[in-house]
């Protein structure tokens, strides 16, 4: 099949197919990997009989030797009304004239770093100089020598573009940015060097901690938080406890919204949780209010560490799974349900080696695929790689993963259990089950959410819980969860360990 696809009326591409996938997912997935699109989306046809474009919902839809598609990215933020409506929830007078007061929006970053670091747009008089100095580079290799002022002023420019996606950008991705400078004015390449744009990396690490430095002074919370000494009577010393961005957080610790103070914010999340205690809440108002209350609810976990039975109580509306998903968007500008995409993705991959002789001894295993066998959907197959992983990883994942009958006693089986995922089934003997009476998350000894249908939604809501509430992976099973977040949600996949980059290899072997 030959594709034309719009990627924006300036960026038409063309993709020839050999098999077209079996489902509309599938092509996304097969588009995100051809042309490099970060963001969420979703598909248009050029429709044969109407000569106009119409949502794909069916893959069968496509005409069959050529077709036009339209990508349509989705936008971080929600249609409030439309939720409402979709809801079917009332407003009481008092959210509706509390949910007025959101003028404000999350202002935050909205898109992780990308895979073709866009460059700035430099003053006038520096574009019309690398405008005449590309030219006489394509005429006859030559190279601009640069004066002070011009290249404080792509460095500068350069910097402020960088802290919009990353704070604390990584050492590929300085080079990402200098190559992207390169490739755009190569009149700027260095004399004598390889590369070309290695003078310039190391120019822009320089320039970026000068550019922290001086937010610092500005007192930008984001980077002020990484900067506190320990005071003459602190034995503990609070610096231990602050952290900077880990796991590729964009929006690790924001400051307050411009005009509202924290005492706003807390009568907006005391309104809040108010509205969870109704038996139908205004959806649409709690999202507003949650959106408004992000940087005060990401300072009290980055520097209070509370308690999640306390989190629980004070934001009932974060341990639910709608603003699980939209949490985790705020804190990574990315969707949580993207891990469904990568896990898919490996599916066939992963069976293959947990059928291998490596695991003939091992029983849970063996007892796996041989309840796979007997259904082998796609849910139970996703269920069956997640359960599989820990023992792939030469991990045990009995302190994660437990299953009762509904008779037992929930609190004796989650006893010592930090964190993991609570299974209520008729028969604990069978890995995958047919159906579950009851799915839901533990942490700190606590069950936090019930009620995931199944095991894969639990390992997703679990993944965007440990994000949300800055938890630490547990160390038995460190390797597993950085499986789920490098190779299965593309987080952080430039600096995965040796055992998770082997596993890598295997699967694209």
């Amino acid at each position: 099949m030959l594709l034309r696809v719009i990627i924006s009326p300036q960026d038409i591409r063309k993709l020839r197919m050999d098999s077209v996938p079996d489902s509309v997912h599938g092509l996304k997935l097969v588009l995100k990997k051809s042309f490099q699109l970060c963001s969420l989306f979703d598909l248009q046809y050029e429709d044969e009989d109407f000569k106009d474009f119409c949502n794909l919902t069916c893959i069968d839809d496509l005409p069959k030797e050529r077709v036009t598609l339209k990508v349509n990215f989705c936008s971080v933020s929600s249609d409030s009304t439309l939720e409402t409506l979709s809801a079917g929830c009332p407003s009481s007078p008092s959210t509706s004239s509390a949910s007025s007061s959101h003028t404000e929006s999350f202002s935050g970053r909205s898109q992780p770093w990308p895979t073709l670091f866009p460059l700035p747009t430099f003053s006038y008089d520096v574009e019309l100089r690398l405008s005449h100095g590309n030219g006489a580079f394509r005429k006859d290799g030559t190279l601009r020598s640069i004066s002070r002022d011009m290249k404080w002023e792509i460095l500068e420019k350069m910097a402020e573009a960088m802290y919009s996606f990353k704070a604390y950008p990584d050492d590929e991705q300085f080079e990402s940015a200098a190559i992207a400078l390169i490739e755009k004015h190569p009149c700027l390449k260095e004399r004598g060097s390889t590369s070309g744009w290695y003078g310039w990396k190391i120019s822009l690490k320089f320039k970026m901690g000068n550019y922290r430095q001086k937010l610092r002074e500005a007192d930008c919370q984001e980077l002020m938080v990484n900067s506190e000494k320990r005071g003459p009577g602190d034995t503990r010393g609070k610096r231990n406890k602050v952290k900077k961005p880990r796991r590729s957080e964009t929006n690790f610790f924001p400051d307050l919204p411009q005009g509202r103070g924290r005492q706003d914010l807390e009568e907006e999340r005391e309104k809040m949780a108010q509205e969870m205690r109704k038996t139908t809440p205004n959806l649409a108002f709690i999202d507003d209010a949650m959106n408004a209350t992000y940087a005060l609810r990401r300072q009290e976990l980055v520097e209070e560490e509370p308690p999640v039975a306390e989190m629980k109580v004070r934001w009932p509306a974060l341990f639910t799974e709608r603003q699980i998903v939209k949490e985790f968007t705020r804190l990574m500008s990315m969707d949580l349900n993207s891990l469904y995409e990568g896990l898919d993705s490996h599916l066939q991959k992963f069976l293959q080696l947990f059928r291998s002789k490596r695991f003939e001894g091992i029983k849970e295993m063996t007892s796996l695929m041989e309840s796979l066998d007997k259904d082998a959907s796609n849910q139970r197959k996703r269920a069956a790689v997640l359960q599989g992983l820990p023992w792939y990883m030469r991990e045990n994942p009995s302190t994660i993963m437990k299953m009762c009958e509904p008779t037992d006693p929930e609190e004796d089986v989650i006893k010592g259990m930090v964190i993991g995922i609570l299974s209520v089934v008729e028969d604990v003997k069978e890995p995958l089950p047919a159906s579950y009476n009851d799915v839901a998350l533990v942490i700190e000894e606590r069950i936090v959410i019930r009620h995931l249908g199944d095991v894969p939604n639990a390992f997703v809501n679990l993944m965007g819980l440990q994000y949300m509430l800055n938890l630490d992976y547990p160390k038995d099973l460190k390797y597993t969860f950085e499986v789920i977040q490098c190779l299965f949600m593309g987080i952080g996949l430039d600096s995965c360990t040796p055992r998770v980059h082997s596993l890598k290899n295997k699967l694209l072997s």
